[in-house]
């Protein structure tokens, strides 16, 4: 068996939009990660380098980027397991503006998911007693399976659909809308169902299912999104979908 090369020869995006790739050499270790990697460039060959991370455990998802061309946690990624031999490309999320290096700009991200109506509305106060859900009821098992998001945008940059059409609300919004409209004690669901059954909502999805593949967290937005196009469909032959109402 062939030894592990001690080098690693690491291209990273570098600048805007319309930047280039740098190559750095960077140290082969035992048990690194991708982030490890970034982190040892940024500290030790080149402090302009720009990133994000926080919690290093695949807890806040602010790492995420491409590596070798698919979108990851750096955090939870083994050079081990993506290097192709002794070397490894980043870059910055596709389908969202880069700011620097490998910092996109998640704006766009997340207002979709506020457009989606992916905010819980309840109608009881702190006050009154808590309410009560069943977690054996369809719905909750529904909402359990797409809770987990943490809105990391690794679907979302691994979407054909939005890459495509750029105002496509994407794996992430949908599926949040799909646990919230699976939320008994939401009362925003005839709106909700509204803002994700336009042009630009569940029905635009092709069902190709990258983003599950992708997902780290084991989600399956394809699901979600199938679920939402069953609703939204039922609505509209009941004669209850105001599309107009949604933002």
């Amino acid at each position: 068996m062939s030894a592990t090369p001690s080098t690693l020869h690491v291209e990273v995006w570098r600048g805007g939009e319309h930047g280039d790739y740098q190559t750095f050499e960077v140290p082969r270790r035992a048990n690194q990660t991708v982030l490890d990697v970034v982190t040892h460039i940024q500290k030790n060959l080149d402090p302009s380098l720009a990133y994000r991370y926080a919690c290093r455990v695949g807890m806040c998802g602010s790492c995420a980027m491409q590596v070798n061309g698919v979108a990851r946690w750096t955090c939870r990624t083994h050079v081990s397991k993506v290097s192709s031999g002794n070397r490894l490309q980043l870059a910055p999320l596709s389908n969202l503006p880069v700011i620097k290096d490998l910092v996109a700009d998640m704006d766009a991200f997340f207002g979709k998911i506020l457009a989606a109506r992916g905010r819980f509305v309840g109608e009881h106060t702190r006050h009154e007693p808590m309410e009560q859900i069943a977690p054996e009821s369809p719905g909750r098992k529904e909402a359990d399976a797409g809770i987990e998001c943490i809105g990391c945008a690794v679907c979302y940059s691994s979407c054909d659909v939005v890459s495509w059409r750029p105002e496509f609300l994407g794996p992430a919004a949908l599926n949040r809308a799909w646990t919230l409209v699976n939320d008994e004690r939401d009362v925003d669901g005839a709106r909700r169902l509204a803002a994700v059954a336009g042009d630009a909502g569940c029905h635009s999805c092709h069902t190709q299912g990258s983003c599950t593949v992708r997902c780290p967290k084991g989600l399956t937005p394809t699901a979600s999104i199938a679920g939402l196009k069953r609703l939204t469909a039922k609505a509209a032959r009941r004669g209850e979908l105001n599309v107009e109402v949604a933002p």
